[in-house]
């Protein structure tokens, strides 16, 4: 291994060795098992006579931090030292980050998975044709040339701007040409561009309340005044919205996360108002592929007729979030800033993972596993739903919604029941589910809970929700 030892002065040279290597075994560089260099190698790289790294060395060893074995080499402890990693506190006057990233928490990803997981916003991942990805990626490895390793289009691969267009164009009427699409990490990155491009400190930016915490976050995190317009039973009340909103964010074919979609006649009063006021529409289409009745209203960005719709989708939800795979289709007179953006956040993604998409959606792939997953989250949506009319009738009015991957079902009036004990309650039995309080942030958030079934087989809907109705009968009885 290459071990980096920094030697200055003329000191005691053995104790600078030890120390840095005793430092770096408590703060994890060095890791238990990992092999040092022979310490007549090490002594070649420093300069120093070998028997002062085998000082050091032999220290080390004697406190148990390395293990000696003959004829094989020196090794650091296998079992590390109970308490012996040292508190990470920042010094006085460390650089600090600007105020707001300390109300923002990454997500953790490193829990297990609860035994019934209704938890919202992930596929199932064993309906992935996994097999077919690898050889698809594969494929797009074997055929990569020398000359195509270097950096590419940031607007991303050309034959998956193509598939896209096509793709959107067939099974959402969205109007574009494969230059109308920009391929990106996630609808989350796509959030990011369209916030850098159009977003100056102090605009004012309008979203659903409740609605996306992400979407709101990264419009703020811009520098925009962020305000909640409320929604209803025909979606966002354009009534409601500040005359001054630069952009509005929505979700109108299957409203996140209350899950109604906005009204022909709603949509229509939006693009008039976004034409009038000389604003943007934001559209995020982010799991219309999953609809199990009813016919599809047409997106905002097929009745566009002014320019004033970016739409956004992502492949999160219908193949695997890992894939980091979205797309955004901007108006001609946004795209050059929106691949300038692109290109300075991170260049052009991964191209073979977009060949591979590519190929994923010509061969026919894509529209066979949205078919089959279909079926399979149409059985589980109606199970959500019968369970909550059969089981928590009591305490929760469902809202409803043909479409995507969870159920929201609001906290009926009167009920003396706080959902977010509930939910702690049923953590506790391995019930996890969301509260709909965390997606307002209004005075007043709305009171419910948020289901997902993307994430849970079918045959356990029903009994976990038998345990979240317990913990319901249990806060309230």
């Amino acid at each position: 291994m290459e071990l980096h030892v920094t030697l200055t002065g003329r000191g005691d040279l053995a104790a600078a060795i030890y120390r840095q290597l005793h430092d770096a075994i408590l703060d994890g560089r060095l890791r238990p098992g990992e092999r040092l260099p022979p310490t007549r190698e090490l002594a070649g790289r420093l300069g120093v006579a070998r028997n002062t790294v085998s000082v050091a060395y032999e220290r080390l060893t004697a406190e148990g931090f390395l293990v000696a074995r003959v004829g094989a080499g020196t090794f650091v402890g296998a079992e590390p030292l109970a308490g012996r990693a040292r508190p990470r506190t920042a010094p006085a006057g460390a650089v600090r980050p600007r105020p707001l990233w300390d109300r923002i928490a990454p997500a953790r990803t490193d829990a297990p998975p609860p035994a019934y997981d209704f938890r919202v916003g992930a596929p199932d991942a064993e309906l992935f044709p996994l097999a077919t990805w690898r050889r698809l990626v594969a494929a797009q490895l074997r055929a990569a040339t020398v000359r195509e390793t270097g950096y590419r289009d940031p607007a991303g691969h050309p034959g998956l701007r193509a598939a896209i267009a096509r793709h959107v164009g067939i099974s959402r009427s969205v109007r574009a040409r494969t230059e109308d699409v920009l391929v990106t990490q996630g609808a989350q990155q796509a959030l990011d561009l369209v916030a850098r491009v159009l977003v100056e400190p102090g605009d004012r930016v309008a979203v659903e309340e409740p609605g996306y915490p992400p979407a709101r976050l990264a419009f703020h995190c811009a520098g925009a005044r962020v305000v909640g317009v409320p929604v209803d039973a025909e979606g966002l009340d354009v009534g409601a919205l500040p005359r001054d909103a630069r952009l509005v964010y929505v979700t109108p074919s299957h409203q996140f996360p209350l899950g109604t979609p906005m009204s022909l006649a709603r949509r229509a009063a939006l693009l008039e108002w976004a034409a009038r006021r000389d604003a943007v529409i934001v559209e995020d289409d982010y799991d219309s592929e999953y609809r199990f009745s009813d016919r599809p209203l047409e997106p905002l960005q097929s009745l566009d007729r002014t320019g004033r719709v970016v739409y956004l989708g992502t492949f999160s939800k219908t193949l695997l979030p890992m894939l980091r795979l979205g797309f955004l289709v901007a108006p001609a007179s946004l795209q050059p800033a929106l691949r300038a953006a692109r290109q300075l956040t991170d260049w052009h993604g991964d191209p073979v993972s977009q060949g591979a998409l590519a190929a994923f959606i010509d061969s026919g792939e894509l529209p066979r596993h949205l078919r089959r997953a279909t079926r399979v989250y149409a059985a589980r949506h109606e199970r959500v739903r019968a369970a909550l009319h059969r089981d928590l009738a009591e305490w929760l009015d469902p809202v409803p919604s043909a479409a995507g991957l969870h159920l929201c079902a609001r906290l009926r009036p009167g009920v003396p029941v706080d959902p977010a004990r509930v939910l702690a309650r049923a953590g506790e039995r391995g019930v996890a589910a969301d509260d709909l309080a965390t997606y307002g942030f209004g005075d007043r958030p709305p009171a419910g809970i948020v289901l997902g079934y993307g994430g849970i087989d079918a045959g356990r809907i029903d009994e976990g929700l038998a345990l979240l109705a317990d913990c319901f009968r249990r806060e309230t009885g």
